[in-house]
């Protein structure tokens, strides 16, 4: 392949110039280089920081007005940001309705491969009708390469209908490509050529994961690093609960959970309970209005006394 051509393919499709001889090195070397390369998929995140952060408040004002995120996506790309949607309601406790995703080629696509399904621009545009998204919703589309037809599909059709939308991606994308916000995390040659498996979907990972906690964060789902809008639906997170409200309120294990109890399960509603001293449903019209860190006392109230040293 000539130099020319090989400039003129995106980033993420070239040739990485230290793995001509990948296949000849020992296990060990191998997963040295990967790791090498992951770190450069943190460094692309981190340059990214200031979109990543527009496209968070995008969606954090979608979501406060009772708009959606609606994820659309082919391939490994797609198949990111169904696990992230389906990821935010038992972290944050929010409807399933509120964060979904569509991919190319639809739910088998999950575990296998479907065939040009990320060539059909019509059908992009189909899962953004399907979801009749609206200008309350941001769209946010996930093309590793920024050019996938499927992805192009549906950001048209939801600009079309209003919809904010968002490019995550990790080559520049052509002038066909639009969006509203566009989170590039320039990752580059892949050590196995085009697998952007590899670092290109560490990066886009990184910026899923950031994207959605940080919108959940500014809207009150998260209280002192804790997720206090979890579902204790089996037993490890029942436990996580209990521990949550001991250590916000300092009370013992079996009051907090009886506190718990009291509060329908809900760990935030607990603790509304706890900092103003209300029944349930006062509780929860004062949570409403101020939010758990209006309700808290002082910090010194909050903390445990020490005892005196002899």
């Amino acid at each position: 392949m000539t130099r020319a051509r090989k400039s003129a393919l995106p980033p993420t499709e070239r040739l990485h110039p230290r793995t001509d001889d990948l296949d000849l090195l020992p296990v060990e070397a191998v997963v040295r280089r990967l790791h090498q390369e992951d770190l450069i998929a943190l460094h692309a995140v981190r340059e990214a920081l200031p979109s990543i952060a527009a496209a968070a408040r995008a969606v954090a004002e979608a979501l406060h007005a009772g708009g959606r995120l609606l994820y659309v996506g082919a391939g490994t790309s797609g198949r990111l940001g169904v696990l992230d949607a389906s990821e935010c309601p038992p972290t944050f406790g929010v409807p399933a309705t509120r964060v979904q995703a569509a991919i190319a080629g639809g739910r088998r696509a999950l575990t296998r491969a479907v065939e040009g399904a990320e060539d059909d621009v019509a059908a992009g545009a189909r899962a953004v009708r399907t979801f009749r998204a609206t200008a309350r919703d941001v769209v946010c589309g996930i093309s590793a390469s920024a050019s996938t037809p499927y992805v192009r599909g549906a950001l048209d059709e939801a600009r079309e209908g209003g919809a904010r939308t968002v490019l995550v991606c990790c080559n520049p994308p052509g002038p066909a490509m639009r969006a509203d916000t566009v989170v590039l995390a320039r990752t580059g040659p892949e050590v196995v050529a085009g697998s952007t498996r590899l670092k290109a979907g560490t990066a886009t990972k990184l910026v899923l994961n950031a994207i959605t906690t940080a919108a959940f964060v500014s809207l009150g789902h998260v209280y002192r690093g804790r997720m206090v809008d979890v579902r204790p639906t089996n037993t490890k997170l029942r436990a996580r609960a209990v521990r949550m409200v001991a250590e916000l309120t300092d009370l013992p294990p079996a009051r907090a959970e009886a506190l718990l109890q009291a509060a329908g399960d809900h760990v935030k509603l607990a603790l509304a309970m706890h900092f103003t001293g209300l029944p349930a449903a006062q509780a929860r019209r004062r949570l409403k209005d101020a939010g758990l860190r209006g309700l808290e006392r002082p910090a010194a109230a909050r903390a445990p006394r020490r005892r005196p040293t002899r």
